[in-house]
Order: C-alpha cells, then structure tokens, then sequence
C-alpha cells in the first residue's frame, strides 16, 4: 500500500495541492462574498494540502490495519507540519496567514484542538477510503505520462513560488519601511511645528493685524497635528496617508509664508524646510512604485487578496492599513 516512484509522489503533491485549493477557494469565495483565489501563491495550488497529504501516507503507512492508531498519526503528523509551517513563515515574513486565536482550545493561535482533530479524522477518512481511487488512477497513467506532466508543472510551481516567496519579503519590508516611515515622518512635523510658531511671531510683528487671520488658521493646523504627534508617542497607530496630509499642511503653511514675507525665512530656516522636504518626497517615492515595480505589486495585491485574515502581531496596524488600500482598488 502506498508504494509509489519518485514522480508519483509527486504528482499526489501536485493532486493534492490542487484539490486543498479548490477547496478553501470556494469555502473562502463563498464566506467573502466575492470569487477568492485562494493561497500563498498564485497559481492553482496550496501546497500545505499537498504536504499534508503526503503527510497522512506516510505517517499511516506503518499503522495502516489500526484505525485508531492512523487516527492518531494523522494528528500529530498534521499538527506538528501545521505548527512548523506557521512559525518558519512568520519567521520570515512577519506575517500570520492563519490564525486559531478565536479558536476555544488553540496553541499560540497556530494550532487548535479543533483542527487537531479534524487532521486526525481526514487523514482516516483520506487514507482508507479517498485515496484507494486516486491511487488506481495515478497507477493507470503511463509513468512516462507522468514524468512529463509533472515535470512541467514543477517549472510552473517553481516560478510561481519565488515570485510568491519575494513578494511575501517585499510585503514584510513594506510594512518594516512605514512603520520606519512613520517616526521619521513624526519628527519632522514637530520640526516643522517649530518652525511654524517661531516664524510664525517673527512675521506677525513685522506686517501687523493682516496677518492675524493666517496666525489663527496656522495655529489650528498646529493643534490637529500637536494632537497625531501626541498620538504616535502614545504609541497609537496612525495611518500614513493621515501623516502625510498634516506634513503638506505644514509645508503649505511655511509655503505660504514665505511667500508673505520672504526675508523672514532666509538661511537655516528656508535650507532646513527644503531639507525636509526632500527627505519627505524620498519617503513618500517609496510608497508610489515605478512601472518596473507595478508586476510586483499586482502580485503583492493579489497574495493580500487571496489571504483575508492573513494578520501580523508586530506590525498590525500597517497591514491593516495596506489591506484597506487594496479592498479600495479592487473596488474602483
């Protein structure tokens, strides 16, 4: 039982692969409302089914006669690839692409008891009844037949892996990048804070009651955005695009005063502003990717689509704000 070649196993993997997305595509489609193509990568396969699969045969294998004991197998087999899985793609990504916490009985939201043993359960169910017709197929096929078919899919996968492996590194130095992006930000709207009010008396003295309206708007502006920088040192997640509106408010006030009187802003002053303001753009280039990058972030939108509860506990506030993004531009 279950004696199969080299690229017979892995055209199971490949089988299996298949059918889990088939599966959680439609159970995924069906619970988000609209058609979900499910998965890691963005090709037709989740490989942590095709694992697991293999999984459930070979940890089976041995205890074949014993039900209770295949039971037994498939849980801890299942459970243990499941756990391994979710700690080495966190490692590297800094992302959570399944979550059990809402689960009664889970372990650190990896694994749950729930799906403990229902991996028991499918591996029994798969193993002694599901995998009896699979196997007469794969045995029928000419392995010349197979070696070719899973030859070529192994090239396809393979390209759609590295790209769906550099894309999960590109997510994770995203959301690394804003949360740099937004202290950097914080300090320089309280630099230009300064700036602001210090100028701001420099030119009220010089050109009189005119300018009292402008002093008044300008100090609004400097209490909305006294409050977003109070909130980041509370250690409150603030939305970038927030940060970015309060920065061109504060570049537009300086702006416009200069404009009222350009000798009170000469030296430092007008340096420091347009020093400032250069690291601003920098920052913000970063978050506006070129036509070399837009096959990048298509697939990035793409993997953020095909994983809605896909979570992060160092950098939630960011993903959830990149999520929102891409929910918006797949609805224009």
């Amino acid at each position: 039982m279950f004696n199969y070649q080299p690229m017979q196993w892995l055209f199971l993997f490949f089988f299996y692969s298949f059918f889990g997305w088939i599966f959680e595509t439609i159970y995924v489609s069906v619970h988000e409302g609209h058609f979900v193509n499910r998965g890691f990568i963005r090709g037709p396969f989740l490989p942590l089914y095709g694992c697991g699969g293999i999984m459930m045969l070979l940890a089976s294998k041995p205890f074949y006669e014993n039900i209770v004991l295949v039971f037994i197998s498939g849980c801890i087999g299942a459970t243990a690839l499941e756990y391994i899985t979710a700690v080495v793609m966190e490692a590297l990504f800094k992302v959570r692409y399944w979550d059990y916490s809402h689960k009664k009985i889970h372990f650190q939201g990896r694994i749950s008891l729930e799906s403990t043993l229902a991996w028991g359960l499918c591996t029994v169910v798969f193993t002694h009844w599901l995998q009896i017709p699979i196997e007469r197929i794969v045995l029928s096929i000419p392995y010349n037949i197979v070696t070719v078919a899973t030859t070529i899919v192994v090239v396809m996968f393979s390209a759609d892996f590295m790209l769906a492996f550099k894309t999960a590194l590109d997510l994770k130095d995203v959301l690394i990048y804003m949360e740099k992006a937004k202290s950097e930000m914080a300090r320089m709207q309280k630099r230009l804070d300064v700036i602001i009010a210090f100028k701001g008396e420099d030119v009220r003295e010089s050109i009189g009651d005119k300018i009292d309206g402008i002093g008044d708007k300008i100090g609004g502006i400097g209490s909305t955005v006294g409050n977003t920088v109070g909130a980041i040192g509370s250690g409150i997640s603030v939305r970038l695009d927030s940060l970015s509106d309060s920065l061109e408010n504060s570049f537009k006030t300086i702006r416009d005063k200069i404009n009222l009187d350009p000798a009170a802003y000469v030296g430092n002053a007008r340096e420091e502003v347009l020093e400032l303001y250069a690291k601003y753009r920098v920052i913000m280039a970063r978050f506006t990717p070129g036509p070399v990058k837009n096959f990048f972030v298509w697939y990035r939108e793409r993997t953020i689509e095909g994983n809605p509860t896909m979570s992060s506990e160092s950098y939630k506030g960011n993903l959830e704000e990149v999520k929102e993004k891409v929910k918006k531009r797949r609805k224009k």
